[in-house]
């Protein structure tokens, strides 16, 4: 661990040039009925928080995002329970309502998926990184499964996968 993580953002900033960049955009989706995935949501967010003067950060439920939130992301971080071993019913919705209208229209975009597993979550991820792929999108993190209930080890793989997604960003290194 840095001892001096503020030395350690200022320099990210500076290799960035961040002093000179736009404003990226990322789009958390998600779908959580026991409060698992949530809990690892809060977690992606604070890591997410720390890019907060480079990257804007809209989380929505899976049921409430629609194709203008997808437009309107440079990135996208899906959270899903995982199902009878599949991602939710509600984030196969989202997939499915943005899929054939974002056709070609967000080709390379950044994705990164973490899902609450009670099993492996491999049925969720190849689903989704099938979705992903015919959609053009380019994950960019190692799928994060999480089995059973949250601890600090797996709370702190979700902050780093926000650091990872936001820094990306705001870096434009994807």
């Amino acid at each position: 661990m840095l001892e001096d993580a503020g030395a350690a953002d200022r320099a990210l900033r500076h290799v960035c040039g961040l002093h000179n960049a736009g404003m990226k955009h990322l789009l958390a989706i998600y779908s959580s009925q026991t409060g698992r995935t949530r809990t690892l949501l809060e977690a992606v967010r604070a890591g997410v928080d720390e890019f907060a003067d480079e990257v804007e950060l809209r989380v929505l439920p899976a049921l409430q995002a629609g194709l203008d939130d997808l437009l309107w992301a440079d990135g996208l971080l899906i959270g899903t329970p995982e199902n009878f071993g599949y991602m939710s019913g509600a984030v196969k919705d989202f997939l499915d309502r943005v899929y054939y209208p974002s056709e070609g229209r967000k080709l390379g975009m950044a994705y990164a998926v973490f899902v609450s597993a009670g099993n492996d979550g491999s049925g969720a991820i190849r689903a989704i990184e099938r979705i992903a792929g015919g959609c053009g999108w380019n994950r960019v993190a190692e799928p994060l499964v999480i089995k059973g209930e949250p601890d600090e080890a797996a709370l702190a793989l979700c902050h780093e996968l926000g650091q990872t997604l936001a820094a990306g960003l705001s870096c434009g290194v994807f």
